[in-house]
Formats: C-alpha cells, structure tokens, sequence
C-alpha cells in the first residue's frame, strides 16, 4: 500500500492519527509524520503496520488451520466471506467447537484465542468492583463476564462475548443468551483485538443501542469512556487511579480503578 493510498483509506475509515498509532503500535510522532508528507520513504515494517490496519486484514475461513488451545495467548484472526463465499450465520457460530472461544460479526467469525493472565486479573477485578457497586445503591442491574453470548442485534449474522457486560430491567434469566443491547459493556484490549474493540465494535456497540462502552487499555494504563446516551459525547479518558463514574447509573456509582490489578 502506497502513502497515498493508505491516506485516503485513513480518511475513508475516520481514523485519527492518534487512533492510528494506537492500533497499528507504530509511535505517534511517526505516523504524523508520514500523513503530514514530512516523511516520504518510511521503513518497510511501518508500511506493513500501517497497511494491516487500513486493510481489510480478512482470512478465508475454510482455509485456516487453528492453533492448540490451554496457552496463555492472545490471537485473533477474521473468517470472512469474501469472493462470493458464504457469509457465516449464527448456526455457523453453534457448530464451532466449545473450546474454541469466537464472534460473529456481520458474518464474520473471528478466532478470540485465549485471554492473558493480566487481561483474566483486569476483568475479574472489574466484575466484583461492579457487582459491588450495583448492590450498593439498589441499581436493578446485573453483571456478567465472558464468555456470554449476545446476539446483539437479533439477527443472524451477529453474536459478541464482551468481556463484561451490565443488563438493567427484565430479561430472561434462564436464557442461553441475551437477546439485544446491554446497557454497558466493557472491552479489555489485547494486542490482536486492539483494532475490532477500539473500531468495529465501537461502531456496533453504538448503532445497536449500549448506553456506554468502557475500553481498557492495559499496556497505556488508560480507560476510555464512551456515553453514548448523549448524541453529542466525547469520549473520555481516564488513568489507571482514576475514580471512574459510571455513567449509566446517574452518577450514584464510580468505580475506583486504582483497586484493579493490572
């Protein structure tokens, strides 16, 4: 991929070069450079970085080979149905093997591999504090963590399992998953899902009706905050001793980050 043309996929994906950096591990200060044109020969592993993330980055499902499963890793890899090939369902999705944790989204089934140790601490850290916090002040809520599938759009073509997610009112308890939007859920971010949790499922989080969308950033100690009840948020940002207010509970619970083992 040219310089030209990985501006214009940049433009055409609404990606910051803030946004760009972060997901493709190349510095800031670099890529500024390269979109700005004060650098006109980068090095070949900038490109190769920078072309992963602009592209479409798509493997052939029928074609993949999985990896042993029981390690502490953190793989991804899109299935897609590309070249006029079939685009994958939610029967698709029941009939991968159980020890083979994957979504379906928009007919693509991508490989979630296991989760770190770090990521494990995080999330596990992150479920009690919001239990907690939801007990305390009488919040009609619950809280899950993965893996719990929701079939996010009631359609057939696509089913998350977001780390952790919070469900508020009537729903049914008994069921094998949860039909729509939750009204929050929390992402934590591994190197091979930087791009689908801080893009793709940022898109469908918000169109699908979540109230608010928390990304955890372990290696930059950050919390992202997304509020999508008001159409004219910004996201915030947080460290890693913040107090954290959540939003959805209107401002009677926080979260108290510096509590988490990260």
């Amino acid at each position: 991929m040219t310089i030209e043309e990985m501006k214009k996929k940049k433009t055409e994906k609404g990606y910051t070069n803030e946004m760009l950096s972060k997901l493709s591990g190349v510095p800031l200060g670099t890529v500024q450079k390269i979109m700005s044109g004060e650098t006109t020969a980068p090095r070949k592993l900038t490109i190769d970085a920078l072309s992963k993330v602009l592209g479409d980055g798509l493997v052939d499902y029928t074609k993949v080979t999985y990896p042993e499963s029981g390690m502490v890793s953190e793989t991804a890899v899109a299935y897609s149905a590309e070249g006029g090939k079939k685009r994958y369902t939610i029967d698709d999705y029941y009939a991968i093997p159980d020890d083979r944790r994957v979504e379906l989204i928009d007919g693509v089934i991508y490989d979630m591999g296991a989760p770190s140790l770090t990521h494990q601490r995080i999330l596990g850290d992150l479920f009690v504090l919001f239990r907690e916090c939801a007990s305390k002040h009488n919040m009609p809520c619950e809280v899950y963590l993965s893996p719990c599938d929701v079939r996010l759009d009631k359609d057939n073509y696509t089913m998350v399992q977001p780390d952790l997610l919070v469900i508020c009112g009537e729903y049914d308890e008994n069921g094998i998953r949860y039909e729509g939007a939750p009204e929050m859920v929390v992402e934590i971010l591994s190197p091979s899902s930087r791009s689908k949790d801080m893009v793709l499922k940022l898109y469908k989080y918000q169109n699908a009706g979540v109230k608010e969308y928390w990304i955890i950033d372990s290696k930059h100690r950050t919390v992202y905050v997304h509020e999508f009840m008001d159409e004219d948020y910004a996201p915030k940002q947080y460290d890693f001793d913040a107090e954290i207010p959540v939003g959805i509970s209107g401002g009677k619970c926080s979260i108290d980050f510096s509590k988490v083992r990260a």
